[in-house]
């Protein structure tokens, strides 16, 4: 029953970051740099510590003991995670949900899964996996298997937007993306796939900061079974820091280089709604992590977790992509190989999810 709840949480998180993007479509009249930061600030800023207080007693005092190194390094993978997530935009932009997806989140996923196993391997750390073990054990080798299959389906994804690209004229590109961009989409969703996965390593530096969460909630429920639901959404409030940091700079520099400042007092402009389909879209991309801590108590944060949660993020994004039409018009043959690649990414996903299982 664990198992199961720890999958049905990953699943309505993956629905919720698979579908955040969405209501960036219902805003008119603003630039990207300023509907971006208006939900970032949603993000990153407003909901957590909301989140946090609503579940996770004394979190500030949890976070004022913390030692300033742990602060740190969870604040540091933040900025770097914000690169990514700065750049996740982009990618929607010019290669839109479904491809764009498949190729970052494909991405995230091996990295995410892989590399704390590889840091583990130079700084051991009880109850956690080395490289070593991946490489040595049964289960180990199938995890490995699982991630070489995720980096294969990526590959079968890119391919199918290579023959979209020579398929269909511009303007039915533009029908459904209007910035569509291959090789630019491309470079812009590798980068941040891999940048992405800091998110993980994020969660990672800041797990003395849950394991406090988690202790005093079990020095309050002495009889309980289980870790701590919630525990995670404090680490959360130090490592979103790190990713505002980084988009809102960012977006400062777009909104004076392209003198878009006026956009968020511009009365032309349905303000009222901008502000709501913004703030929307931030608070349902926030809801993916909360759902993801809630599932990562439930199964534990190894690469299976990680791995379950970015597939279902891929598989909901590419059924968002195929609604919005971001496939229509091209063959058959195209059709079936985009299909295969997120169908590769999705068996990498029970393969890793296969091996941990008989660790």
């Amino acid at each position: 029953m664990q198992i199961l709840f720890g999958i049905l949480f990953h699943f309505i998180g993956g629905f919720a970051s698979g579908s955040f993007y969405i209501p960036y479509k219902k805003v008119r009249d603003w630039s990207w740099e300023s509907y971006w930061i208006v939900g970032g600030l949603f993000s990153w800023l407003i909901i957590p510590p909301l989140a946090a207080w609503l579940t996770v007693p004394h979190f500030t005092e949890i976070i004022a003991q913390t030692p300033a190194a742990t602060i740190a390094w969870t604040f540091f993978w933040g900025i770097l995670w914000g690169v990514g997530g700065l750049m996740y935009g982009l990618g929607m932009r010019y290669l839109g949900m479904s491809l764009g997806n498949s190729v970052l989140l494909g991405f995230t996923s091996a990295f995410g899964a892989l590399v704390p196993s590889i840091y583990y391997n130079f700084v051991p750390t009880p109850g956690k996996t080395t490289l070593h073990e991946l490489l040595t054990t049964n289960w180990g080798r199938i995890v490995l298997a699982g991630v070489i299959l995720c980096l294969l389906g990526i590959y079968i994804c890119g391919r199918a937007g290579v023959l979209k690209e020579k398929e269909l004229p511009e303007e039915k590109k533009k029908e459904s993306i209007k910035e569509f961009n291959l090789s630019k989409g491309l470079i812009v969703c590798t980068i941040s796939g891999i940048l992405s996965a800091c998110f993980n390593y994020g969660i990672e530096a800041g797990s003395p900061m849950a394991q406090a969460a988690n202790a005093l909630w079990k020095q309050s429920n002495p009889g309980a079974t289980t870790e701590f639901l919630y525990q995670n959404n404090v680490t959360y409030i130090v490592l979103l820091w790190g990713g505002l940091t980084t988009n809102f700079i960012w977006c400062m520099i777009l909104n004076t280089r392209n003198k878009t400042f006026g956009d968020y007092v511009n009365k032309k402009s349905p303000l009222l709604n901008n502000y709501f389909f913004a703030a929307l879209a931030g608070t349902v991309w926030f809801l993916q992590f909360f759902f993801y801590g809630m599932g990562e108590s439930r199964l534990g944060n190894g690469a299976s977790s990680w791995i379950l949660h970015m597939a279902f993020i891929i598989l909901v994004a590419n059924m968002w992509g195929f609604a919005l039409k971001e496939w229509k018009g091209v063959s058959t043959k195209t059709r079936t190989t985009i299909l295969l690649g997120i169908l590769a990414i999705l068996l990498s996903v029970w393969l890793v999810g296969y091996g941990n299982s008989l660790k």
